[in-house]
């Protein structure tokens, strides 16, 4: 992999990893979501306009990918006003290459390789040593949390088959809408608009604009470069956030979690690569 290659990729999951920390450390999470989707979709709107190329037959996988993500947003946002950083975005992140793994080798037929079966003993590994001794009160966070993960596996299927028959920004941008107009509805609906125009700050701006950044960084890491090692390097993102989170913020056990979180990266890069 080239420097550049390498900076594009470690780039997309710094800002991957800020983004959800903006999120997750927000005073109402589901309405600081809604704003950062909607101006997400805003901001890389003239991007999408000016390279559009989407056939018919990518609308199908568009509204799957749209509903996938919908039920992600807000199974997110849920598990962040409930647990912290630390706790949510490694189990998320770390369980969905292990789904996606499960899913090609029992239903496509993918052979799986033995480092990818160790990889997938190292994500659960990390997601006990992150979770610690089991008690009921992190129980809902966590079933939320690989809920979310399940959520990024099925949305990552779905698009695989779905940028077959579209230009990446146009195709992202076009599920965006779909996902950030009904969100910030339900919002309205269940708070008020006020709660949205609270929302409107230059944390949610910069969420928004990191949640396709990452995207776009990522697409730029891979016209130079490998998928297998590209996806390895973007799983960077849950020690990243490990990380920020227990500077930034004085989370409990901190220790353990970062031990954790760098057992998923591990684990999900070995998936990747194998």
């Amino acid at each position: 992999m080239s420097g550049a290659a390498l900076a594009l990729v470690l780039a997309s999951a710094a800002v991957h990893a800020l983004w959800n920390w903006l999120v997750a450390d927000a005073e109402d999470v589901h309405a600081t979501s809604a704003v950062s989707l909607l101006a997400g979709a805003a901001l890389f709107a003239p991007a999408a306009l000016l390279t559009w190329n989407l056939d018919g037959e990518a609308i199908p996988f568009v509204l799957g990918s749209a509903a996938l993500e919908l039920v992600y947003f807000g199974l997110l946002a849920t598990a962040y006003s409930r647990a912290d950083l630390t706790f949510v975005y490694p189990i998320a992140r770390g369980s969905a290459p292990v789904l996606v793994l499960v899913v090609s080798g029992a239903v496509l037929g993918a052979a799986l390789g033995a480092v990818q079966v160790a990889g997938v003993l190292a994500v659960a590994a990390g997601v006990l040593l992150i979770r610690g001794v089991p008690h009921g009160g992190d129980r809902a966070a966590l079933l939320l949390a690989l809920a979310v993960g399940a959520c990024i596996a099925g949305y990552t299927l779905v698009d695989d088959h779905g940028l077959e028959h579209a230009a990446a920004l146009p195709y992202f941008e076009l599920v965006v809408v779909l996902v950030a107009v009904p969100y910030a509805a339900a919002v309205a609906a269940r708070g008020g608009t006020g709660a949205l125009r609270r929302a409107m700050t230059g944390r949610a701006l910069v969420a928004g604009a990191g949640m396709f950044g990452a995207y776009a960084l990522t697409l730029a890491a891979l016209e130079l470069a490998e998928a297998a090692p590209v996806a390895a390097l973007r799983e960077t993102s849950v020690v990243m956030a490990a990380l920020a989170a227990l500077v930034l913020r004085r989370e409990p056990e901190p220790g353990r979690r970062l031990a954790g979180a760098a057992v998923v990266f591990a684990g999900a890069a070995a998936i990747a690569l194998g």
